[in-house]
């Protein structure tokens, strides 16, 4: 193979809404400073706005403010979130709004010229376009470089624990590629792919998150000594039966309700949380009322082109399905279902343990959007927000920082991705796809998924972690031809250390806080003594849990090492 070395003031890895943002604010508030962007893909359409969106979830509408913001995600989370957090976020929703109106984003208003809002913090948008607006404005930035087709799979160390850069394949070149840097920014997204879904086989990655998103910024923070919270806190989303599109738009948008296969209403006998909502659609369907629906039969014919105007901008299968099939909303109600449980700090807690600076607690590395924990409920602007405060505490630390040397040269990183292309003198009996398929049926069986209507017990956990080091043995006998085969099997790797994670924290949480999301059998309700974090972190290459008292109302959490 061959090698290729760059260096830089910043370096971010991933260029969806967080990492594009980052580049952004760096290029806008510190010109002076080299930023090289590095995605797996092509930043025009990378990460979860690939095919758009036709909301923005997070925005503070007149007569409201950040703190009802941050109450209300700290509420849907059951009080396992950081206050601290959730407010610096929700100050910076409406400024990075105003941003990408700037941009060019097409924000929809009312008759009086002012934003139409959907609900209390929703506004609505034509945002099929949005990412391509945010990769175009990167590019045009002086100081900052775009690297594309290119998989980060590690972190660079230096001796003193300092972050000093990452190293990776080029997908295209056939080469390792090895990246220094001051400070690095990890924005690559949650964790999809760990369950089996509803659609398995050869269709198992058509879902709901991207399904690129393979938990690698968690991975290789781990690998570096990162702590980690709340990967219990699943997030399981209630979507459109079968395109897995989002149903908010159909909640929200024209007010339909949940309502069973008697036609009965049956959501306030639940609650109301963000987990309740799912929760109140199994139970109904495992006591034999299902399926479920929202109530859309009986809208306008205008209400219903809008709504075929709203899915186009994000999940067009949905309007394909309505023409497809000439049962549309306004004559037929839309049959909803759970999806498999993912990994992601954008709509739950989980994540990088952060401080407001969004550093991590290994220095030199810092977190934004979905890959960042503590902080629910962040949606798209959120995670604009996140990339505007992790890129200038990274700007900080590397103004004052030199360029740490790293641990390990490149000579020696690509020896270690040559030995997965030499022929092992165990040959695997698997592939890359069956071991997968294999990890996703003992996360579903035995860790809470579709299957067991995502529950489990310490009894299931317990086989699944087993199952899981079985697996990640199985992997290292895994060799690649092509670059592609690489990439394939440091996903699945990245995918098996994140389900060895999680499932250790399923076991440290020793309640059910989140109906569905962490749906113990074993301890079917709250416990005071778990109003805790539970965090994690890799010693000696066993998962260590840690639990950390909350955050109190009004204080802040920051790292004794802050630059």
């Amino acid at each position: 193979m061959n090698r290729r070395e760059d260096c830089a003031d910043v370096l971010i890895i991933g260029g969806g809404a967080a990492g594009c943002y980052a580049a952004l604010t760096l290029a806008e508030e510190r010109p002076e400073l080299s930023v090289l962007l590095v995605d797996k893909a092509g930043i025009e359409r990378s990460g979860c706005l690939a095919a758009g969106v036709n909301a923005l979830n997070a925005y503070i509408t007149p007569g409201h403010t950040p703190e009802e913001y941050a109450a209300y995600a700290a509420q849907d989370a059951a009080g396992i979130a950081r206050g601290d957090l959730l407010l610096t976020m929700s100050k910076r929703l409406n400024e990075v709004t105003r941003r990408m109106e700037m941009l060019g984003l097409v924000i929809l208003k009312d008759a009086d010229g002012r934003y139409a809002a959907r609900g209390w913090r929703n506004l609505k948008i034509n945002g099929e376009n949005i990412k391509p607006l945010l990769a175009a404005a990167v590019r045009r930035a002086a100081n900052v470089r775009v690297l594309e087709h290119v998989d980060i799979v590690d972190l660079l160390k230096a001796e003193d624990g300092r972050i000093a850069g990452a190293w990776g394949i080029d997908l295209r070149q056939d080469a390792v590629v090895y990246l220094r840097a001051r400070a690095v920014l990890c924005a690559t997204g949650g964790a999809a792919g760990l369950y089996r879904p509803n659609h398995p086989g050869a269709a198992r990655h058509a879902m709901w998150y991207s399904p690129f998103n393979t938990g690698a910024g968690y991975a290789m923070g781990l690998r570096a000594g990162a702590e980690m919270t709340s990967f219990e806190m699943r997030f399981i989303a209630l979507r459109c039966k079968d395109t897995i599109a989002p149903t908010g738009t159909l909640a929200q948008g024209v007010g339909a309700p949940q309502v069973n296969a008697r036609g009965k209403r049956y959501q306030a006998a639940y609650g109301n949380t963000t987990s309740e909502r799912l929760y109140a659609v199994v139970s109904e369907n495992l006591a034999g009322r299902g399926p479920c629906f929202l109530a859309t039969h009986g809208i306008t014919e205008a209400q219903e082109r809008s709504l075929e105007r709203s899915y186009l901008n994000m999940a067009p299968a949905q309007t394909m399905r309505w023409r497809e099939t000439g049962r549309g909303p306004r004559t037929a109600d839309v049959e909803v279902e759970g999806t498999e449980p993912y990994i992601v700090g954008g709509h739950t807690a989980s994540g990088y343990w952060v401080d407001t600076a969004r550093q991590t607690t290994v220095p030199g590395l810092f977190a934004a959007g979905d890959v960042a924990g503590g902080c629910p409920q962040k949606y798209v602007t959120g995670a604009f927000a996140e990339g505007a405060y992790a890129a200038e505490s990274a700007a900080r630390y590397a103004a004052s920082h030199p360029l740490p040397e790293p641990t390990e040269n490149v000579a020696k990183v690509q020896v270690r991705v040559e030995r997965l292309r030499e022929q092992s003198s165990r040959p695997s009996l698997y592939d890359v796809d069956a071991l997968e398929e294999a990890m996703q049926q003992v996360m579903d069986e035995d860790a809470g998924g579709i299957s067991t209507a995502y529950r489990y017990t310490e009894r299931q956990l317990g086989a699944a972690a087993q199952h899981i080091a079985r697996l990640t043995r199985l992997s290292e006998d895994l060799r690649a031809a092509d670059a592609y085969g690489l990439l394939k099997i440091y996903e699945l790797r990245e995918r098996l250390l994140v389900c060895r994670v999680l499932i250790a924290h399923q076991q440290a949480r020793r309640e059910t806080r989140w109906h569905c999301f962490a749906e113990n059998l074993d301890h079917p309700k709250q416990d005071e003594r778990f109003e805790k974090y539970v965090n994690s972190r890799l010693r000696d290459g066993r998962v260590e849990i840690i639990l950390r008292d909350l955050v109190g109302e009004g204080e802040r959490y920051e790292h004794t090492f802050r630059a």
